[in-house]
């Protein structure tokens, strides 16, 4: 089992915090790994929001390579946090190089390039650095995005914090995401921990995907660059994100519509019927089987929590908007210990039909269902 936990905040605040809240959930996971998404930074990197981040752990050698293969794209650094333990590292963690997070200049020669094109770019330079490395050894990228960083690690969840110090100020951010468990059911592989990401959307699920091989075989022949990997079988939940609000164009609370949709007879009276049915008939490799409890978050800071249609995994949601700081927890121990200024009778649970969404501005959880009219992307 593995557990999870996200925090949304107006204002930056430290990765420490949603660690903290994964030790107090300690007995629901297995205290193998962490993996970490940090989006709305702040420090120097919040004056270079447009610059994508390349995050990942790097050999000396490596990371020759990856400046020397950045150059040769055009692409110059302008900031960059780099870490590089000078203690032993705990049991069970290998010990490896650098841990780096680097901001690049965009070349001027993208600038006649249209913004899918820039996306589609900046994914294409991050599988082939990732490719390089499997290849030759030495590099491991997890993202390569604007106001991104991902950090993972093998190892129990407090101990990587205290390790690599993750409660410096140049990692501070508005949206956090933690997961605590590393894919122990196969030969571990830093690539299989969650959190996963695909232009500006990551997610993370506590579950398992027993529909994953017809999943990964519709969205591997979508073309759409990216769509590959899968060293775990939570990954598809990113992708399929990524296709239902950035392919089919539809809001996040639609996303239930492709992983779980109603049946015939629960649609009957939907405003939406006619779409919906149509929705579940093309998509209808995208069905999940669960159970999963699945969070998210979008570009725009915005964060979710949907479950599948078993309801067999924990999660909550719950915050104070006077704060501006929101957590999507497992379990209610660890929302408490995060945020214990709240009030606890708006925590908000949600069922088979729910969406649970809190926005950037951090001032409610917004409780859809399915059963809601459908809605486009604003």
């Amino acid at each position: 089992m593995c557990r999870l936990f996200a925090l949304t905040s107006r204002d930056p605040v430290s990765p420490m915090r949603a660690i903290d809240a994964l030790n107090v959930m300690k007995e629901g996971h297995d205290g193998s790994g962490v993996g970490l998404f940090l989006s709305g930074l702040g420090g120097a990197f919040e004056e270079l929001k447009e610059y994508p981040v390349l995050s990942g752990i790097f050999t000396e050698p490596g990371l020759a390579r990856v400046f020397e293969y950045m150059s040769d794209k055009g692409f110059r650094s302008k900031y960059s946090v780099m870490f590089k333990p000078d203690s032993e590292p705990p049991v069970g963690t290998p010990k490896r190089g650098t841990y780096a997070s680097i901001a690049y200049k965009i070349p001027s020669e993208w600038g006649n390039r249209t913004q899918e094109e820039v996306d589609c770019g900046l994914v294409q330079m991050r599988l082939d650095l990732r490719a390089m490395g499997e290849e030759i050894g030495g590099i491991m990228v997890f993202s390569f995005w604007p106001d991104t960083i991902m950090i993972k690690e093998v190892g129990d969840p407090m101990a990587m914090g205290e390790y690599l110090q993750l409660g410096r100020k140049e990692l501070y951010a508005r949206h956090i995401m933690a997961q605590g468990r590393q894919n122990t059911n196969y030969a571990i592989d830093l690539y299989a921990c969650h959190p996963f990401f695909m232009e500006g959307i990551s997610t993370m699920t506590n579950g398992e995907n027993t529909a994953f091989l017809p999943i990964r075989e519709y969205l591997m022949s979508r073309g759409v660059t990216g769509y590959q990997g899968y060293q775990s079988d939570s990954e598809v939940f990113t992708h399929i994100a990524h296709f239902t609000t950035k392919r089919l164009g539809l809001d996040i609370s639609a996303y239930k519509h492709v992983i779980t949709p109603m049946s015939d007879e629960e649609m009957a009276d939907h405003q939406d019927r006619e779409f919906l049915s149509n929705l579940k008939r093309s998509c209808r490799k995208l069905i999940i089987d669960g159970p999963n409890c699945i969070i998210g978050c979008l570009p725009d800071g915005s964060m979710f929590m949907a479950q599948d249609r078993k309801k067999l995994r924990p999660g909550v949601v719950g915050g104070n908007p006077e704060l501006g700081i929101y957590g999507f927890s497992s379990e209610i121990c660890g929302l408490n210990a995060a945020i214990p200024e709240r009030d606890r009778t708006k925590d908000f649970q949600p069922m088979h039909l729910d969406t649970a969404i809190v926005g950037p501005d951090c001032r409610e959880v917004f409780q859809c269902s399915q059963k809601d009219p459908l809605r486009l992307q604003r």
